[in-house]
């Protein structure tokens, strides 16, 4: 990737990141408390090298849309789309403070599952701006045709297929394994509280 195209990335995607990230930090100061303690949660571990394999064009043997279009990126692009991809972790760790702050007012388990289904598109906007406009083409489309949406899953249509917006909120708020793994990396979830956490299974969409 040329000089000239990083900058013009970093000119697009550095902004809104901070934006995001400062939108997300203020709606979560007021009940901080409520959040995991300190900053050992809510964003990316490195557990693996990237692969320095050149770009693989053939047949995919992985389910994941996104899986497939990081194998086929040069190694210069893996590391670029590790850099957004830990970008949006950090979205996600803004998106687990929200949720105890909400449970901290004793907002209603629906409450919090449409808001935090909200927040997880407007994550995934701005995430894509740090991609190729193909890239974010592909990734549309497939939600388009599997949930009518280009952003995902709507908060309705993830009631309904789990039954509880408990599990919504669950739903929105993890990280796809095996896009994560691909790149090196695992998520580490804020739970409130000492509940067990389902975060770092695989997401539908």
């Amino acid at each position: 990737m040329s000089s000239s195209r990083l900058r013009s990335l970093a000119r697009r995607v550095l902004p809104l990141v901070l934006t995001a990230q400062a939108a997300l930090g203020a709606a979560a100061a007021a009940s901080a408390h409520a959040a995991c303690p300190g900053s050992a949660c809510g964003g990316s571990v490195v557990v693996a090298p990237l692969s320095q394999e050149p770009p693989d064009p053939g047949p995919c043997t992985s389910p994941e849309k996104v899986v497939c279009m990081i194998r086929a990126e040069t190694p210069g692009e893996r590391a670029e789309s590790r850099e957004v991809r830990m970008r949006y972790h950090t979205l996600l760790g803004g998106m687990d403070r929200r949720e105890c702050g909400m449970r901290a007012q004793g907002r209603s388990e629906e409450e919090i599952a449409r808001e935090l289904v909200r927040m997880r598109n407007e994550a995934k906007e701005i995430t894509r701006a740090g991609m190729s406009a193909e890239e974010v083409s592909r990734l549309e489309e497939r939600n388009q045709e599997k949930y009518g949406n280009p952003l995902g899953p709507t908060a309705d249509q993830l009631y309904a297929r789990y039954g509880s917006w408990r599990a919504v909120s669950d739903a929105a708020t993890r990280s796809s394994r095996a896009v994560d793994s691909e790149l090196g990396l695992e998520y580490r979830p804020c739970p409130c509280g000492t509940e067990p956490s389902t975060r770092t299974a695989a997401h539908p969409g």
